[in-house]
Parts: C-alpha cells; structure tokens; sequence
C-alpha cells in the first residue's frame, strides 16, 4: 500500500466523529494503523478511549462506513486492540485544543 492510499484511508476515518467527545478518531489517536492488501481487504488497527466504552460498536460500524466509501475497499475488519493504552499524549494539537486538554 503506497502513501496516498494511507492518506486516504486516514482521511476517510477523519470523518468518523467520537459522539461523546465531538472529535474525529484520528485526532483523537484512537487509530494507530491502518492496511490495504491488493484485493481489497482494508484492517484497521485502533483502539478507544476505554475499555467500557458504550459507544464502541458504533465507532466500529461508522469506521467500516467511511471506508467503504473509498472505491479501493472492499471489505473492512478493525481491530480494537488494548496496547498500546490509548492517553491524551495520542491526541493531536486540534484534539486537545477542541477539548481543552493540556
């Protein structure tokens, strides 16, 4: 998977808003990777921002929305992983900005 294809896909997950928080995913550094094999088969790699998270299973279901919307995409499995634990030093700037964390 080439650069602009990881741009993309990025870009796309930018688009799914955490409803509790009012941040996008990757700003908020819940994504930490994301793959695209030859055929199609997009994994993502994230976590959340705890493990009793409510919201969880519709986070899941918006990731997989955004990026079927990217042609290249055929199928999607993310994968919510615990480690590395996810802390406000994953946050961008505009994160903590947007939310007041210093």
């Amino acid at each position: 998977m080439d650069q602009d294809m990881k741009d993309s896909m990025m870009g796309a997950l930018e688009t799914v808003i955490d409803p509790e928080l009012g941040v996008d995913i990757v700003n908020l550094g819940l994504v930490y990777d994301v793959e695209l094999s030859e055929d199609g088969f997009a994994v993502v790699t994230m976590t959340l921002t705890s493990m009793g998270c409510p919201m969880g299973p519709q986070i899941v279901q918006m990731v997989k929305q955004a990026l079927y919307e990217l042609p290249e995409v055929e199928e999607v499995d993310v994968k919510i992983v615990w480690q590395p634990v996810w802390g406000k030093e994953h946050m961008s700037r505009y994160a903590k900005m947007a939310l007041g964390v210093r």
